[in-house]
């Protein structure tokens, strides 16, 4: 998307279905949307841009309306899921970005900027450098800023922390413990075009040789693995979260810390249950809009004599 005009297909909706309106999007036009929450009026822009004209056709448009039909079925707070088809210039789409994208610091401890912002780390901060444009993950969403935030203060606790990120999208979290000391370091992504987007970004951070990354789905993982981690984070919906918790958990050295997110506020106590009743207790939660994530200790790993 570097030459001639581009064309933004966006759809406005509500913050508690913007994640199920992202996949569908996806699945239709094969690229991972931006997301973009007006912190005003708490409705999120869904968008995806492409090169041609042509991409956008009736068919489409009568697919992704029935699509989103099905969303409200569902009984998610959609909105209005209104339909914005815009033409424009592949600078004005760069510029569109810069509006929206600005430096994050966490505890002084960490930078995250994007590309084509000028600011400098201070002493001793570790800088993570993100192109917004390219995956899900850019620190401005509460639930990125929550898994970096606990990064941090994890890897205080931690003197010595491994991490695994698990759906790690743009490879934010993987970039950021990398720059914090972590090791080893995994993460995966069961989407291959996220898992591609990531390593781009790892090279750009000049980490990819302190990463291990790979395309898995986190369904079909063996029940008992071959290593644990002392620090896990998973920013994933809240049914999978408890459906694949003993995965999950597994995953995490006793006495080691969780971080999960992706959790819809309603949602997070059923989260919260599930974990506390596999032995974990919860040490941190944040709440912000519609959002809620939290950072458990695990007394003990969860191993299943299921699965494959």
């Amino acid at each position: 998307m570097t030459t001639g005009a581009l064309l933004e297909i966006s759809v406005r909706t509500m913050i508690e279905a913007e994640e199920a309106v992202a996949d569908l999007m996806e699945r239709m036009f094969g690229q991972v949307p931006t997301l973009y929450t007006d912190e005003r009026t708490l409705v999120t822009r869904v968008s995806v841009f492409l090169n041609r004209e042509s991409s956008w056709t009736a068919a489409r448009k009568i697919k992704l309306r029935a699509g989103l039909q099905r969303i409200r079925g569902e009984g998610l707070a959609v909105g209005p899921t209104r339909i914005r088809i815009r033409r424009l210039a592949s600078q004005d789409w760069a510029e569109s970005w810069k509006r929206h994208f600005h430096p994050l610091e966490i505890a002084r401890t960490l930078l995250v900027k994007p590309t084509w912002s000028k600011r400098q780390p201070r002493r001793g901060q570790a800088l993570v450098v993100i192109d917004p444009g390219l995956s899900f993950g850019t620190s401005q969403h509460p639930t990125t800023r929550f898994c970096l935030e606990q990064l941090v203060a994890c890897r205080q606790l931690a003197p010595k922390a491994s991490l695994l990120d698990i759906g790690t999208g743009s490879g934010i979290l993987a970039i950021a413990a990398a720059k914090l000391g972590y090791g080893p370091i995994e993460a995966f992504d069961f989407d291959p075009l996220a898992v591609r987007v990531a390593g781009e970004n790892l090279e750009r951070n000049g980490v990819s040789g302190l990463v291990r990354l790979y395309c898995r789905d986190l369904r079909r993982l063996r029940h008992r693995p071959v290593r644990q981690f002392s620090v896990v984070s998973a920013n994933l919906l809240d049914d999978l979260l408890i459906a694949e918790r003993d995965r999950i958990l597994a995953r995490v050295r006793a006495g080691g810390y969780l971080i999960l997110a992706g959790i819809l506020a309603r949602q997070f106590r059923a989260v919260e249950s599930a974990y506390e009743s596999a032995g974990c207790r919860l040490l941190e939660t944040k709440t912000v809009r519609d959002w809620q994530s939290g950072t458990f200790v695990v007394a003990e790993p969860v191993v299943s004599d299921g699965g494959s």
